[in-house]
C-alpha cells in the first residue's frame, strides 16, 4: 500500500540514535539471525491466539513501552511534561495506542499526562479521570473535590511546574497532530498564564513512540507476517482460482472472508490486478483470470495491534508450462535487485531522502528502472517515521526529511519496469512489497521475500 506521513525529530548522531533504540528494554539490536532471506512458502501459519491471550500480550507490551520508550523520548527531546487529550470516537492516534486492550475507546474526555521529575526518577503517568487506566495510568481527578476536569488539569500542571509541555500538534504529520482545535483551546484556557508560553509541539514524541518497536514485538512480527503470506499463497492457488472462471474481484473477497474467518482485521481493502500480454493497462474487478496472466496483490492484516503490508506476484500457467516465462522471471529478479539496493542503503541517522537517493543511484548503475516508495509499519500500516520516496515522486521532499532510527519495522515497497520478450517487448511493472526490520545495522525480512511467482494451475 503506498503512502506515508512523517515528521522531523531532533538531529541525531549515530550514538544518540542507537541509544534511543536501545532503551532499558532494548540493550542490543534484536537478534533475528533465524530469519530467512527467501520466504519458505511451505512453512505453516501459526494459530491465531484467543482474544484473552492477545489482550494479555498487548498489555504487557504496552507497559514495557510506557516504562522505557516514553522516558527515553522525553529526555532526548528535553520535554518534562507530555499532555494528550482525546474524546470518545475522536482518539488522538498516539493516545489510541496507549489504551489497554480492554479500553477500546477514550472515555468521554480522556487526558493523559506524563511528567518527568528529573534526577533519574521514574516518569509519572496520570490520567485526569475518576478512574485509572488499565493499571498503567494513575487516576488524578476527584470530581467531588474539583468538579471541573479542565481546572484539575491546570492544577496538576501548576503543581509540577514543567519547563516544556508537549502537545500533539504538527503541520506535517497526522501522527503528531491529534489535538483538535476545541481541545487545544480548552487546554490553553485551563493553563495558568505563565505556562501557556511553555507549550511546544510534540510531534517528535508522537512519531518516536509510534515507530519504535520492542524486542518482544519484533519477535512476534515474523509469525504475523507468516499468517499474511499464507493467506496470499492460498488466494493465489488452485484452491481459489479456476482459470477462465474466477474473477480478480472474487479473489479479493475471498481474502476478506479468510481474514474474517481467522478473527483478524485488514486495514485496507485488498487489491488483485491482472497483467496480460497485449493489454497496456492493468485489469481488475470483474475481469476473468486466464492462463498466461501475471497476477499482483496488495494485502495487509492487523494482529496483536501490528500491521503487515505485502505485495506478491503470481502467474497462471498455460498448458505444458511448469513456470512463468523467462522474461517475467527476469523482471522479478530485477525487482529483487532493487530491493537489495534499497536495504543496503539503510543507515541510522540518514534521512529518507538520502536513503532514496543512494538506493536509486545503486539500482540505476545496474541498468535497472526503479521506483521506490517504502514506508514504516507497526501500529499503522502506513506508519510514522522516515518516508523513502513516493510512487508518484522520486525527488527529495519535506516528508522524507525525517531521520532513520533503529528498531523500526518497514514495508520495502518498490517496483521495477522492464520489457518482457515473450510478450512482444511489452513494458511490465513488477511491483513488490515485503515486511522487514531494521535493527540499526541491517535490514532483515520478517518472513523472507519472494524470489519466485505463486503458480496457479500447477496441479492440472
Amino acid at each position: 500500500m503506498t503512502f506515508t506521513m512523517t515528521a522531523r525529530l531532533r538531529p541525531l548522531g549515530l550514538a544518540a540514535a542507537l541509544l534511543l533504540g536501545a532503551t532499558a528494554a532494548v540493550a542490543q539490536p534484536t537478534p533475528l539471525s533465524h530469519l530467512r532471506e527467501v520466504e519458505d512458502a511451505a512453512a505453516p501459519a501459526p494459530a491465531v491466539l484467543p482474544l484473552k491471550e492477545q489482550a494479555r500480550i498487548r498489555d504487557a507490551w504496552l507497559k514495557e513501552r510506557l516504562d522505557t520508550i516514553v522516558p527515553a523520548l522525553m529526555r532526548e527531546q528535553g520535554v518534562d511534561m507530555w499532555v494528550m487529550i482525546a474524546r470518545e470516537y475522536l482518539e488522538d492516534p498516539v493516545l489510541a495506542t496507549m489504551l489497554n486492550a480492554t479500553s477500546l475507546r477514550a472515555r468521554r474526555r480522556t487526558i493523559l499526562v506524563f511528567f518527568d521529575p528529573g534526577d533519574g526518577k521514574p516518569v509519572e503517568r496520570l490520567t485526569v479521570s475518576r478512574y485509572g487506566l488499565g493499571g498503567l495510568f494513575e487516576a488524578a481527578w476527584e470530581p467531588e473535590k474539583q468538579p471541573d476536569q479542565w481546572a484539575r488539569l491546570g492544577e496538576i500542571v501548576a503543581a509540577r511546574d514543567p519547563r516544556r509541555i508537549a502537545v500533539n500538534t504538527s503541520p506535517l504529520t497526522a501522527f503528531g497532530d491529534g489535538l483538535t482545535l476545541s481541545q487545544h483551546q480548552g487546554l490553553m484556557a485551563a493553563l495558568p498564564e505563565t505556562y501557556r508560553t511553555r507549550v511546544v509541539p510534540g510531534e517528535a514524541l508522537a512519531v518516536g513512540w509510534l515507530e519504535t518497536r520492542l524486542p518482544a514485538e519484533v519477535a512476534a512480527y515474523p509469525d504475523i507476517v507468516r499468517i499474511a503470506h499464507s493467506i496470499i499463497a492460498e488466494a493465489f492457488s488452485d484452491k481459489v482460482i479456476t482459470p477462465g472462471v474466477t474473477t480478480a474481484d472474487e479473489v479479493v473477497w475471498w481474502m476478506r472472508e479468510r481474514v474474517a474467518e481467522l478473527k483478524l482485521a485488514t486495514w485496507f481493502q485488498p487489491s488483485v490486478g491482472i497483467f496480460r500480454q497485449g493489454e497496456k493497462e492493468e485489469l481488475d474487478g470483474d475481469t476473468v483470470i486466464r492462463p498466461g496472466d501475471m497476477l499482483w496483490t496488495d494485502f495487509g492484516i492487523v494482529y496483536l495491534g501490528l500491521n503487515t503490508d505485502t505485495q506478491h506476484l503470481g502467474y497462471v500457467l498455460k498448458p505444458g508450462e511448469t513456470d512463468a516465462p523467462a522474461g517475467l522471471r527476469a523482471g522479478l529478479a530485477a525487482n529483487n535487485r532493487v530491493q537489495d539496493a534499497l536495504t543496503s542503503s539503510f543507515r541510522t541517522g540518514l534521512s529518507g531522502n538520502e536513503i532514496l537517493a543512494a538506493a536509486r543511484a545503486k539500482a540505476i548503475a545496474q541498468g535497472l528502472n526503479p521506483t521506490i516508495y517504502s514506508h514504516p509499519i507497526g501500529y499503522h500500516g502506513h506508519g510514522a517515521g522516515a518516508a523513502i520516496g513516493f510512487w508518484d515522486d522520486q525527488q527529495p521532499s519535506e516528508r522524507g526529511a525525517h531521520q532513520l532510527r533503529p528498531n523500526t519495522a518497514w514495508s520495502i515497497e518498490l517496483s521495477q519496469t522492464q520489457a518482457v520478450p515473450e510478450w512482444g517487448g511489452q513494458q511490465v511493472v513488477f511491483r513488490t512489497e515485503e515486511d522487514a526490520f531494521f535493527d540499526g545495522v541491517r535490514v532483515r525480512y520478517l518472513d523472507g521475500r519472494r524470489t519466485g511467482f505463486h503458480l496457479i494451475g500447477a496441479r492440472r
